[in-house]
């Protein structure tokens, strides 16, 4: 089965170009499923996401089995948690953009606004703070992240699913803008002499 990574490596640089991740930060992932196999194509650990080749890109199995040489990236249960309990994705993007993770290490919540569907909530789901790359932590959020489209991971970032990936991508650069605009409002509403 051949699986085209090339859409990875461009959502990688296009995250690390508009600082959705920077250093070795965040990871990507897309589910292809052909003749009743599911193979994830995962970025892989400790490397740049702005600086990806073919060759670096990671296939498993859905329960984890290497298919290809390479060490997947250290959150590659939470990727497959996610799969395993939501047959309609098939892309992630995990990212630590500076204004959206700054509300998760706060306790203010990310409104959802118009501009990526319909509104269901009125604030992002927060997945309480457990261990990044820990089993415990993937559980969590394929316990909780029901129908949701992005979930907040506290005190670490966020996690976008979607059907495809430049959609995940959209997503992730939607999320951060929000972020970014609730901020500026709230500092603007501050008042000073209080």
């Amino acid at each position: 089965m051949v699986v085209n990574v090339k859409d990875i490596i461009e959502v990688g640089k296009n995250l690390y170009n508009q600082k959705l991740v920077s250093g070795k930060s965040g990871n990507i992932s897309i589910r292809v499923k052909r003749d009743g196999t599911d193979i994830i194509a995962i970025t892989p650990t400790l490397r740049s996401l702005g600086d990806l080749n073919e060759e670096d890109i990671v296939l498993v199995d859905l329960n984890g089995n290497l298919l290809t040489s390479g060490t997947p990236s250290s959150e590659l249960n939470l990727h497959l948690e996610v799969y395993k309990v939501r047959d309609d994705v098939n892309a992630i993007v995990h990212t630590h953009s500076p204004y959206a993770t700054g509300f998760s290490f706060s306790s203010k919540k990310i409104k959802r606004l118009e501009g990526f569907g319909k509104i269901k909530t009125p604030f992002l789901k927060e997945i309480d703070y457990i261990t990044p790359g820990s089993i415990e932590l993937a559980k969590s959020v394929g316990e909780n992240i029901g129908d949701e489209d992005v979930v907040v991971l506290k005190e670490h970032g966020i996690l976008t699913v979607s059907e495809n990936i430049k959609e995940a991508e959209s997503l992730a650069n939607f999320i951060e803008e929000i972020a970014k605009t609730q901020f500026v409002s709230h500092m603007l509403n501050l008042n000073p002499n209080k």
